[in-house]
């Protein structure tokens, strides 16, 4: 029988070849998501484009769980009548189905989680037909590490992992693929342990959560430096899901966001409102060029080449010896407007006149040693180098 995900395996590279891309319920419904709301992010998904551009995944995250009933198999509340139907739904668009629950007793919003019951909910899972699992620690912190090993960091360690082993192995047991998304916020190096065979982690968390606000993000964004080695196809470092279109981003914000993520080869989980989007948002969700940087298949994350007062530079090395290069000015509220900035083509590794494209204008560019350019606050210049020298 075929293991669900196996982190370093081939099914793994199967599951998660490319880092996954969809949209997660909890950053616009959180717990008061229904099935309605997830069958208009399908449906939305596909009348965008967005399906056609890499987005597959609709994740129902926390709020959907009922009860156990008396054999102890898990059910979904009144808001989702009938969790086979809605995946059925959603398999029918060319789409796949992903889902949330916790290791603990109870999820971060307080419905019911797996413990004691991983084999049963892996099998309820497969039965309904779904293709993503995001484990949640959340309870499992006080109701098991913090009560059974309050003064043992070690012991503590020893159960987080036991407990994300245990949902590896149920899932593994049910013979269907299953993208197995880790969330225990960057805790005990989880990159260095999670993408093992016992864990088999596809994607892990590697901060707290995001929020709609340039700080949060560049604070996330920032935390990602050093992390490129654990980063790779089947196994992908996860700072947590999109707020482009959430909360008061402006456009440039969105677009950096977008930017970073795609850079860090990080999932691309929208978490807005797709049903009612603005064009802007849909045009920048859907940039076809600035996914495929995300999604190139080399799977190598980009990292931070140097900073220069409120600017940095990041960059990624692509398929067929490509480079993707990002400029991002990161300015405080303080210094609004525009910042000057001479680009170091040598701190980059290249030498001489590149030619290359600005993924967010279309046009094609040359970028010189010590050209000056003028980047608006929290702004990005995307550029995608398919012949450096």
């Amino acid at each position: 029988m075929a293991a669900a995900s196996v982190g370093s395996g081939a099914l793994a590279d199967t599951v998660a070849a490319t880092p996954p891309m969809g949209w997660n319920s909890w950053n616009f419904f959180a717990e008061k998501v229904t099935d309605a709301d997830v069958r208009a992010a399908a449906d939305a998904l596909v009348s965008s484009g967005m399906r056609d551009a890499g987005y597959v995944y609709v994740n129902i995250d926390d709020g959907w769980q009922g009860e156990r009933d008396a054999k102890g198999v898990i059910h979904p509340n009144a808001r989702f009548p009938d969790m086979k139907a809605l995946a059925d739904y959603v398999h029918s668009k060319g789409l796949k189905l992903g889902i949330y629950t916790s290791p603990g007793p109870k999820t971060c919003a307080g419905f019911t989680g797996s413990l004691g019951h991983e084999a049963q909910d892996a099998r309820s899972y497969a039965d309904w037909g779904v293709d993503y699992l995001k484990y949640d620690l959340c309870s499992f912190i006080e109701d098991q590490m913090q009560a059974k090993a309050p003064h043992d960091p070690a012991q503590q360690m020893r159960l987080m992992t036991g407990a994300y082993e245990r949902m590896h192995d149920a899932l593994a047991a049910t013979g269907r693929p299953i993208v197995y998304s880790l969330c225990q916020y960057g805790w005990d190096a989880v990159w260095e342990w999670a993408p093992g065979a016992k864990v088999g982690g596809n994607l892990w968390r590697t901060t707290g959560d995001i929020t709609p606000e340039w700080d949060r993000i560049y604070a996330i964004a920032s935390q990602q430096a050093g992390l490129a080695s654990y980063a790779g196809p089947g196994h992908w470092n996860d700072p947590d899901m999109l707020e482009v279109g959430n909360g008061k981003l402006t456009p440039a914000e969105n677009r950096a966001h977008f930017s970073w993520w795609a850079m860090l080869a990080a999932p691309l989980l929208a978490g807005n409102d797709l049903a009612h989007m603005s064009p802007e948002v849909k045009s920048i969700l859907g940039n076809r060029e600035v996914i495929a940087i995300d999604q190139d298949p080399l799977g190598k994350q980009a990292t931070r080449a140097y900073a220069e007062g409120e600017v940095e530079v990041w960059t990624r090395p692509l398929q067929h010896g490509g480079m993707a290069i990002a400029v991002f000015n990161v300015g405080s509220e303080r210094h609004a407007g525009t910042h000057p900035f001479r680009l170091n083509l040598a701190a980059l590794g290249l030498h001489g006149t590149q030619q290359g494209k600005d993924l967010w204008s279309g046009k094609p560019v040359s970028l010189a040693d010590q050209q000056t350019i003028a980047l608006a606050r929290h702004d990005v210049w995307l550029v995608r180098v398919d012949a450096p020298h």
